[in-house]
Order: C-alpha cells, then structure tokens, then sequence
C-alpha cells in the first residue's frame, strides 16, 4: 500500500559534521523484550517456529548453523509494505554559511515531533525493549563485506515488509510495528530506517540508559525484493557461543568490546519461550507485567537501564533470571571478560561504551540523505516530560 505523495517541506536544521564522525557505531546484539505482545492477537499470521523475543543478541533458529540474529516469526499484511520516499527539503545552514535547498529522506521538523510521540508511547505501553529490539533488527543484517547498497543490509527500513518480518529471529516484531505506524502515519516525511532507529534509542534513554549520539536521514528501501535474505543474524545457543557472536559481529564490524557492551541491553526486557524456544512462561518478576505478563527477564528491573544485566549475570544467584549460552560466554571467553567485569563495577564506562555502539549499530549499512546526516539535538534542545521511572513498579516483589 502506497501513502499519498506530501509537498516537499522546506525548513531551516542543523547537520552532522561530514567528517568520519560516528566513527561509534555498533552491533545489534540481543533480542529484547516482548511487551508488546498484548497485540499479537489481532494478527493471524504467524510462523509455526519459535524464534525469540529478546533484544538483539539472543534468537533461536531450527538450524543452530545458520547465524539467526534479528529478525522476527509474524507477517504484517499490507501495513509496512512500499510507502514510497518522503522527500523533505530543507535549507542547510552550516557555519553561518550561506543555505541552500536540499531534499532530505527525512524532515527534521518532523522527527523530532516523532520522538515525542514515541516518549508518549513509551509512558503508557512499557515498550521499551522491543522498540529497542526493532531498531537493532533492522540494523542488525548488515555485512561490510559487501559494498552495494542495500544488498548489503543494515539500517534501511526493509523490517517492515513480510518476508523479513517472517525470519525467526524476528518473531514478535509484528506487534512492535504496529506499535509505531500510527506515528509514522502522522509524520509521513519521516523514513522507516529513521523511525526504528529513533523509536530505539529513545527508549534507551527513556528507561534511565545514556543519551546516545543519534543521526538521521537514512534512506528506506523501496520494495520487499530488496530484503536480506534469513541467516545474517545470531543465535542464542550455539555449539561456540564465543566465537559464534564474533563469527556475526565481525562482518558487521564490530568488534568485542562493542559486542560487550550491546549485550548489557539485556538489562531491558524478557524472553517469551513461545517464540524464541528459551525462558520461562512468566517469573515472579514478570508474572504482573507491567504490560502484557509473562516471560523471562535478565534482571529483576526489566525496565530499567543499568549495568544490572552484567551483575546478575555473573552471580547467577537467582534462578528465576535468564542466561542465555550467549549471556555466559560473557564471563566464560578471557577478552569478553575483561569487559564485562570492568562494566559489572562502573556503570559510567558502561554507558560511554553502549553509547558509542548503539549509534555505530544504528547506522550500519544505511546511506544517508544528506550524505552526512540530520542532527535534531542542539544546544536549544529542551528534555521533554519525565522519563519512565521502573523503580516504582514492584515486578513481582509485593
């Protein structure tokens, strides 16, 4: 289904400096959360393998050779199909240079009215892991050893078309892109790749998580034939967890501290056995949502943004928390180690470093319009609202 053409929309933004600047970016790792799953019930079209439902570092496929990372088990019909391209122009003022008329993929004006309906979203649906987990799913395809755009994956919108969304790792995503159409509907000069990209990491920062260095104006691809065939993305448990999770971050380009690092998302959200084959049905801590119950999580606040995940994980003192072979090969694999003990003891190198890969993982395999970027944070950026506040829900503890 195409949306209806949009004049083009002129307006005065700030961009990325060109220089190698996100010189940060990062991996997806594992599958977050599925709090959204309330909403799979309104859709008929599921596949009949359980993948996962984690963030971006933990999917289950029938095939433990096949590297299956982000990707997801229900179609969506028509909702994601060709929306064709936004085309926003804008006028570019740099240095107090003089500006001139551009086209961009995505208007600036427009994202960051976006960003606060996806706070809103946030606030009342406690959908931060899978946002999470459908920014990095997009991105998460990505193999630098493949220079053509976009046979070579990454952040370009294709997540939103069925035969993706019908890769197992993908499982659940469906109730994730219903979550934000509306939004995108609302502000149709904003890209797909833009909208995962910044539905995820504004609900890292929302849950109390670093402020990630963020640009925008990637490009969507235009029809479901330009899809990443399945198997780019990794499994949680495999045969070598270790040099499984290098086998996939290594074509993206990431390298281990970056894989570390992504990992310590799992500090947001569950994994739900029906779709990912790993977990419990529900937990003491899960067994009352908030959101849709059930599921297994990694730490006991499941909503909040620290560097619990590390802490549980080495522990491993409370059985009803989740560790993946993936999780375990943290603490087991001597160079993962030296980073998941350093961030198991300092929260604040723990976030510098998530930062600096979630937004090199944001931007894999996506081409920019204009080549260097939007930046919609500025000094005159205001915080908009609180952020949500996990600590005060009891999850499962009364």
């Amino acid at each position: 289904m195409e949306s209806p053409k949009r004049p083009s929309i002129c307006r005065s933004f700030p961009v990325a400096a060109p220089t190698n600047t996100i010189s940060t970016k990062f991996m997806a790792a594992t599958a977050l959360g599925s709090v959204a799953a309330s909403s799979a019930s309104s859709t008929t079209r599921f596949l009949s393998t359980a993948t996962r439902a984690t963030l971006p570092f933990s999917s289950r496929s029938s095939s433990l050779s096949s590297f299956k990372f982000l990707r997801s088990a229900p179609l969506i019909s028509h909702l994601f199909l060709n929306q064709g391209r936004p085309s926003s122009c804008v006028s570019i003022r740099r240095f107090n240079a003089a500006s001139h008329p551009k086209c961009l993929a995505s208007d600036p004006e427009q994202l960051k009215s976006a960003r606060e309906d996806i706070k809103e979203l946030l606030k009342t649906t406690f959908c931060h892991p899978i946002l999470v987990r459908l920014g990095w799913h997009d991105a998460g395809t990505y193999n630098k050893n493949i220079e053509e755009w976009p046979q070579r994956g990454g952040a370009n919108g294709s997540l939103r078309f069925d035969v993706e969304l019908g890769h197992g790792a993908n499982a659940g995503l469906v109730n994730a892109l219903k979550l934000i159409e509306p939004i995108k509907k609302k502000y149709s000069n904003v890209t797909y790749a833009d909208l995962f990209q910044l539905a995820s990491a504004t609900a890292i920062e929302e849950a109390g998580g670093p402020k990630i260095p963020m640009k925008y104006g990637r490009v969507d691809v235009v029809g479901p034939e330009q899809c990443p065939e399945e198997g780019r993305l990794p499994d949680a448990g495999p045969p070598s967890p270790a040099a499984h999770l290098r086998e996939v971050f290594y074509r993206m380009g990431l390298n281990d501290r970056e894989i570390v690092a992504l990992s310590g998302a799992h500090t947001l959200g569950r994994s739900r056995p029906e779709r990912s084959g790993w977990g419990k049905p529900e937990t003491k801590y899960t067994k009352d949502g908030p959101g849709a119950p059930g599921g297994q999580s990694w730490t006991v606040q499941w909503l909040k943004f620290n560097n619990s995940y590390f802490k549980d994980i080495k522990e491993r003192r409370d059985e009803e928390l989740l560790v993946l072979p993936t999780d375990a090969a943290l603490f087991e694999d001597p160079s993962f180690k030296v980073y998941a003990e350093k961030y198991v003891e300092d929260q604040e190198a723990f976030f510098k470093d998530y930062a600096e890969a979630h937004a090199k993982l944001s931007n894999l395999g996506a081409k920019f319009d204009p080549p260097e970027g939007i930046v919609i944070d500025d000094a005159s950026s205001k915080p908009a609202g609180e952020k949500f506040d996990a600590a005060k829900y009891s999850y499962g503890k009364d």
